[in-house]
């Protein structure tokens, strides 16, 4: 549930996921949160109209694919310009527990300003090749940005007023998470990591943007030349 003196953002970067992204938004609204923000990132189906015609949900757009951390600092900027003390952002594909987010908030009301969700502190039904990927990951973040983080590439974040305020990230693309974590590192930001559950689906599973070795390589380029 929202904490009564917070005013609470959910952000959902959304790319073609017309498919689940209402079931998405009710579950997020199920689990106590009424401030949702969906940026839907390019797509090709109705995301963008679905998700607007849900009661209380903003929904934004890019008209070109620009990625999903362009689309998560398009809805961070949105939130601050709508006042928020705390956001969250969580995937839009159906992945995340939106059960999750309370605690989240609960360590952010214990003075953290960044909460990362971590998919390998309880790696429970994630393939195996994830996991090693996943690793790669964070060593690749540690020799480049300084931080050890068990989850690099996690989407499910938890971030208060004075970290979207001081984080600046160059990347628009899955850079982008790792690139928050040498923000967290460069501003000495206070930071924790909690497990979240992960659900993979034959439809999430499938999604052809997903992280892959292609895609991962350019990551990699892209950290090295931003860092």
């Amino acid at each position: 549930m929202e904490t009564i003196s917070k005013k609470i953002y959910i952000l959902i970067p959304a790319y073609n996921e017309a498919t689940v992204i209402i079931s998405v938004i009710k579950e997020v609204q199920t689990a106590g949160y009424r401030d949702i923000i969906v940026i839907d990132d390019g797509s090709a189906d109705e995301t963008y109209a679905l998700a607007g015609k849900e009661a209380g949900v903003i929904a934004l757009k890019h008209f070109l694919n620009r990625g999903k951390g362009a689309a998560a600092k398009t809805g961070i900027e949105a939130a601050k310009l709508l006042g928020a003390d705390i956001v969250v952002t969580i995937d839009g594909d159906g992945q995340h527990n939106p059960s999750d987010i309370a605690k989240m908030l609960a360590f952010i009301e214990q003075g953290n300003d960044v909460v990362l969700g971590s998919r390998l502190q309880n790696p429970k039904g994630m393939p195996v090749w994830k996991i090693a990927a996943n690793y790669f990951g964070n060593f690749c973040t540690l020799v480049i940005y300084g931080l050890w983080v068990t989850d690099s590439q996690s989407g499910f974040r938890a971030y208060s007023k004075k970290a979207i305020n001081l984080i600046e990230t160059k990347t628009d693309r899955y850079e982008y998470d790792s690139e928050v974590i040498r923000e967290i590192h460069r501003n000495q930001l206070k930071f924790v990591e909690t497990p979240i559950e992960v659900r993979y689906t034959k439809y999430s599973m499938s999604k052809v943007h997903k992280m892959n070795l292609k895609n991962g390589l350019k990551t990699l380029v892209k950290m090295i030349i931003s860092g």
